[in-house]
């Protein structure tokens, strides 16, 4: 009896023993794997959130934005915000990108003026990052090389197809960047689209033949080189809205970072390209006898642009890249409407 009696305490010790082996390693939150001599036993727990997202990030940052943290505020406000801010520093930056663009013979230079953007770009995104606590990296280089090419290709692209475009009919089919940042979401973040989105996004698509064909009739540089540029910048575009989100939200980086990496990494690019094929020295010699309508114009335009994209990050980042691309073509169907206010173009109402 008493045999039995030890037996059965020294059982209920060992399994007391092993509940509380089983609790330690639950409250670790990682995998362990232990091997002894008596016994072996492997534990397995998923990660927590903070884990995952990277390895040195164990709380979720503020979203800030030009010093504004809009994470005191609710997720309407934080909508009304980015979308005010989105219009207003958008809009003045189409104004002044076909202002620079109507220059006489700068239409051939808009790799040099990308060259010129990025680099005020990456000074700001410097400044701003000096202003704020936390200066670490925290998105891998290999993701900024990626979406660096990327903003290469959608924004010089876009940048060169005004030389054969008029600007409300790059605006249009930039409007039609719906479709292939859907297309992107589905195959690179998994995500599934209702039908009113898929409906919305073909009714865009409509819009934009419609528009297409009536200024192959009134426009006279409606050209295909131009067209073939700007498609070439929707299928950038496909991709580094889905790119952003996802690193963004992997690694919590912030939009000082993002912006400061990716375009100078992309400055890079561009000023080796430019180097590469002769096309910095004829556009250099132009800009300098023109300086305030080159360079006074594109740092207005920058600024204004690096203002807007620092909300469009936060929508990305809070939102996700279809609602921010959502919010972008809206904003652009009223700088259609300015581009035709501010600059004379035919049009018709057939």
């Amino acid at each position: 009896m008493g045999a039995t009696l030890s037996d059965r305490g020294h059982t209920e010790r060992e399994e007391q023993k092993e509940d509380n082996n089983s609790t330690e390693c639950g409250e670790l939150g990682i995998m362990d794997l232990k091997f002894t001599s008596s016994r072996k036993y492997i534990s397995i727990s998923v990660p927590s959130k903070s884990q995952t997202m990277s390895p040195h990030i164990k709380s979720v940052d503020d979203v800030v934005v030009l010093g504004m943290n809009l994470s005191k505020f609710n997720k309407p406000t934080q909508f009304f915000i980015c979308v005010s801010g989105v219009f207003m520093f958008y809009l003045i930056y189409g104004y002044l990108q076909e202002l620079i663009f109507s220059v006489e013979g700068f239409k051939p230079f808009g790799w040099y003026l990308t060259l010129v953007q990025f680099g005020f770009y990456s000074i700001f995104g410097l400044i701003e990052l000096q202003l704020i606590q936390d200066k670490r990296r925290r998105i891998p280089g290999k993701t900024y090389m990626i979406i660096a090419f990327l903003t290469v290709g959608t924004m010089g692209l876009s940048n060169t197809s005004l030389g054969y475009l008029n600007y409300p009919t790059q605006v249009i089919f930039k409007c039609c960047k719906l479709i292939p940042v859907m297309i992107g979401g589905v195959f690179i973040q998994g995500k599934r689209y209702n039908i009113a989105d898929v409906s919305a996004a073909l009714c865009m698509s409509l819009g934009l033949i419609w528009f297409t064909l009536a200024d192959s009739t009134v426009a006279p540089n409606f050209n295909l080189t131009g067209v073939v540029l700007i498609s070439l910048a929707l299928c950038a575009d496909a991709v580094i809205g889905n790119v952003q989100e996802k690193a963004m939200k992997l690694h919590n980086g912030s939009n000082s970072e993002m912006v400061l990496y990716s375009y100078s990494i992309g400055f890079v690019y561009i000023l080796f390209g430019l180097t590469c094929t002769s096309g910095l020295s004829p556009a250099v010699t132009f800009c300098s006898k023109h300086p305030v309508q080159t360079y006074g114009y594109a740092f207005l335009f920058s600024l204004t642009g690096y203002f807007g994209i620092s909300f469009v990050l936060a929508l990305i980042k809070i939102f996700g890249a279809l609602l921010a691309v959502t919010v972008t073509t809206g904003r652009k169907a009223m700088t259609i409407v300015l581009s035709f206010l501010f600059f004379a173009k035919p049009f018709t109402f057939q």
